[in-house]
């Protein structure tokens, strides 16, 4: 083989895991399954009100989710990135489209329409911040979420239906993003490592986004009294 081809294989090597050690390291203590709230969830130890409030408040992520898509997808020059990101946006909208599939979730728990909390305000700001700074910070912001998604998905789907009497609409959306967020999890870093990025900007941007997210599960943990 050629020594040159040799190099840059070697390179990509090296810079993929770099890429995802720095990634591991961000989000090692805000691993979202790991928070009191999720466990209690997972446990069965949520009041219904709980969920409800939860629905009511995390509508304004799904809401906000492909729009930040949709810009992320015009800062991406044409090429694999951006053909990734599109793919992923295409998931979201796609009829039915997710936010859609989400309010069979809420519905099914009474959520109504309640004002923006304090913590979700702060974690659409995060992403609208991640997406200021730039493709790079843009994409590893979407991956902090969308690496642990699956799993999420998975055990709330799990608990809903051990514990919470949920029927088969209530679950669709938790369901749908079991079997897809590894997809879009894999995507996204697909995306992060076919550019040229700052492992810095990335560890920042994961961390951030992380952080946020854990904050909102701290406010919900809040509301229990």
């Amino acid at each position: 083989m050629n020594r040159d081809l040799l190099k840059v294989e070697w390179y990509i090597r090296h810079m993929i895991s770099d890429l995802q050690q720095r990634i591991d390291s961000a989000l090692q203590d805000v691993q979202l399954l790991d928070h009191p709230f999720y466990r209690r969830w997972e446990a069965g130890d949520l009041r219904r009100d709980e969920l409800t409030h939860y629905a009511e408040q995390y509508r304004y992520f799904e809401t906000m989710l492909p729009s930040f898509l949709q810009q992320l997808s015009e800062k991406l020059s044409p090429g694999p990135a951006k053909d990734l990101i599109d793919a992923n946006l295409s998931d979201e909208v796609t009829p039915p489209a997710h936010v859609d599939l989400f309010e069979l979730f809420a519905r099914f728990y009474d959520a109504s329409a309640e004002s923006i909390s304090p913590a979700m305000t702060g974690l659409v700001d995060a992403y609208a911040q991640v997406l200021r700074r730039g493709t790079t910070s843009a994409l590893a912001g979407l991956y902090a979420y969308e690496s642990q998604g699956a799993a999420i998905a998975d055990s709330k789907a799990a608990g809903l239906l051990k514990h919470y009497g949920a029927n088969e609409e209530a679950l669709v959306f938790w369901n749908e993003h079991g079997s897809i967020e590894g997809d879009h999890a894999m995507w996204t870093f697909e995306a992060l490592s076919s550019l040229e990025v700052d492992l810095d900007e990335v560890a920042w941007a994961t961390r951030f986004i992380g952080q946020a997210w854990w904050a909102f599960l701290d406010e919900r943990e809040l509301q229990t009294a």
